[in-house]
């Protein structure tokens, strides 16, 4: 473990620095980005047409399956005790989530969509700070992802109140199928980034290796600014980052919050000192479901889970005392370039 002590900051993202330029032969980078998922997204890939078509597809397939928010979606009839029949994207999702759970003992669990609406995390809620203790009791009763199975595309879960919600995961996930898409379309070098996750193959347009700005941005109660600290070159992964700057909020009594909701306690996490985690790891979706578990974990727990997973680097920020931060990585994660 290594530690870097650095000036008072709060959290770092992830930046792609790419440039815009025509590759050999008939082949060239092509820039797609839009809205999907309520976040942005940015795809750059050498090809020799335009593939934008099958990515939107692809994209579409993705929150058809997955997300919650969509009440056509396969989850929400599954949430909704429509159906139990799953399909190969939820097999995919589930599976790594489960494994990711037996990981973090635990902190890491899709299941707790019970658990996010009654605190209001997520998409276009309402905060809720003060719900009760039975109140919270009763929704962990439905939780816990390692009492559900799936056997020949059939889910069974704890309880029929129980719920799954794997926005923790399906950015992750939604590019490594993006990357899938361009490598059956002929594309082994791309840049995915969708909602801050990153999907990486082959060369930037420069020819080297893809190039991902670290920056540590700084946050009171009202703004939030950025540091650039470093370049991290990398390819053929996923990376994926986590943090609580952005989404924090105060109860009736002035105690803040952030949006990591513990499936093992049912609350807010409080006393973690970690603030973000950045994750690579061989595909996208197990970044970001790792990023995620970090979040919730104290800091030399996350980081001795990464450490045991063959593959995977994390490089976490976390609050030491009074006089400034400290980044803390595994042995393998690249050097940061000034």
């Amino acid at each position: 473990m290594t530690a870097l002590k650095i000036r008072p900051l709060s959290l770092f993202s992830l930046l792609l620095l790419t440039t815009s330029v025509v590759g050999c032969d008939d082949e060239h980078y092509i820039n797609e980005s839009g809205m999907v998922w309520n976040t942005i997204y940015n795809i750059t890939y050498s090809a020799p047409k335009s593939l934008e078509d099958s990515i939107k597809a692809t994209m579409r397939r993705v929150e058809l399956s997955l997300s919650p928010f969509n009440e056509r979606s396969l989850i929400t009839r599954i949430n909704q005790g429509v159906t139990d029949s799953t399909d190969e994207f939820i097999d995919t999702i589930f599976a790594v989530s489960k494994k990711v759970n037996e990981l973090s003992s635990g902190v890491f669990d899709p299941s707790a969509a019970p658990l996010f609406s009654l605190w209001s995390v997520g998409h276009g809620q309402k905060p809720n700070v003060d719900p009760t203790d039975q109140q919270i009791d009763s929704a962990l009763t439905l939780v816990g992802i390692d009492s559900c199975y799936i056997y020949n595309s059939i889910i069974s879960r704890k309880s029929p109140g129980t719920q799954f919600n794997f926005s923790a995961i399906t950015k992750g996930f939604g590019c490594d199928m993006v990357g899938e898409t361009l490598r059956r379309n002929g594309c082994t070098n791309y840049m995915i980034e969708i909602g801050g996750e990153i999907a990486l193959s082959g060369f930037a347009p420069s020819g080297q290796l893809w190039r991902i700005q670290i920056d540590a941005p700084e946050f009171n109660d009202s703004t939030v600014t950025h540091t650039r600290l470093g370049i991290i070159e990398l390819s053929n992964c996923g990376v994926a980052t986590s943090g609580n700057y952005r989404n924090f909020r105060r109860d009736n009594n002035g105690r803040l919050y952030g949006h990591t909701i513990s499936p093992v306690t049912g609350r807010p996490v409080t006393s973690v000192s970690t603030l973000s985690a950045t994750i690579i790891a061989p595909d996208c979706m197990l970044a970001d479901a790792l990023a995620t578990a970090c979040m919730a974990m104290p800091l030399d727990d996350a980081l001795a889970m990464l450490e045991s997973i063959e593959g995977v680097e994390g490089l976490l920020i976390s609050a030491k005392d009074d006089e400034g931060y400290y980044f803390d990585s595994t042995s393998r994660f690249p050097k940061i370039k000034k």
